[in-house]
């Protein structure tokens, strides 16, 4: 089974249909690639998955579990999001980091405030922090920042400071783990450790749905290739097939434009 099911997702934003439905699935451990043009849905997708926008049709599920169905407002109630949130972790473009804490606390914050909600915090709070702060710890010196646990966000590069946010969203222990064009706000210099680092998580079989404009990383991160245009679909498969013998003269002018 797999562990993502998409199904005719439709978004629009004041008439203008930008998902026009869109359909996937995801086997746990695999990574999917989202590429195409400025405009063609991949960030309006991302954010339907992680509920950050309601689709207007289609259904999500995780795990066997239906998370949103448009046409069930059993789905829709927002304490039911909030939870389902959790299934994804999402990683944005310009980090997004808290500039009032440190790398670590970055990384702690929602886990510390999730953990409040839990049977016997109050009990056990110290040893629940300090569990916490030591996957925190753990997390941040696997993407490479065991040296700036305790550097702030204006302290730390752009490249860095993603790498924080790549472990915020991995402390939540998320189903999937999902990107939006990760190295579009860095250099070249910084955008390879960016890149570093979600390959490490793709060694780890870590499931992740990724926004790239970096052709030569989806063909070697993921395992199937999904290209967007105009809110559609247009063509899909593994990264080898789809990069190098495109089916359609949109295909082959996108890929003729980026590499």
């Amino acid at each position: 089974m797999p562990i993502l099911e998409v199904k005719n997702i439709h978004k629009s934003f004041g008439g203008v249909e930008v998902l026009k439905g869109v359909g996937f699935s995801l086997e746990r451990g695999r990574s999917l690639a989202l590429i195409g043009s400025s405009g063609s849905g991949k960030t309006t997708l991302l954010r339907c998955l992680n509920f950050l926008e309601k689709p207007d049709a289609g259904a999500i599920s995780v795990n066997g579990e239906l998370l949103f169905d448009a046409a069930d407002a059993g789905t829709h109630t927002e304490s039911g999001v909030r939870k389902k949130r959790l299934h994804f972790g999402l990683v944005f473009q310009n980090f997004n980091l808290f500039p009032q804490y440190t790398a670590l606390g970055n990384v702690t914050l929602a886990r510390e405030l999730l953990a409040r909600d839990e049977d016997g915090f109050k009990t056990d709070k110290a040893q629940a922090i300090g569990r916490i702060r030591d996957e925190a710890e753990e997390i941040l010196a696997r993407v490479g920042l065991a040296d700036k646990m305790g550097s702030y966000p204006h302290e730390l590069s752009g490249g860095q400071q993603q790498r924080v946010a790549i472990a915020r969203a991995l402390a939540l222990k998320p189903d999937i783990l999902c990107f939006d064009e990760p190295t579009s706000a860095l250099d070249p210099e910084l955008s390879g450790e960016v890149l570093a680092a979600i390959r490490g998580l793709a060694e780890r079989d870590t499931t992740m749905v990724i926004a790239t404009h970096e052709m030569g990383f989806a063909r070697e991160v993921s395992s199937h290739i999904i290209f967007l245009a105009d809110g559609v679909v247009l063509e899909e498969g593994a990264p080898d097939r789809v990069l190098t013998n495109p089916q359609t003269e949109r295909l082959r002018s996108f890929l003729g434009a980026v590499l």
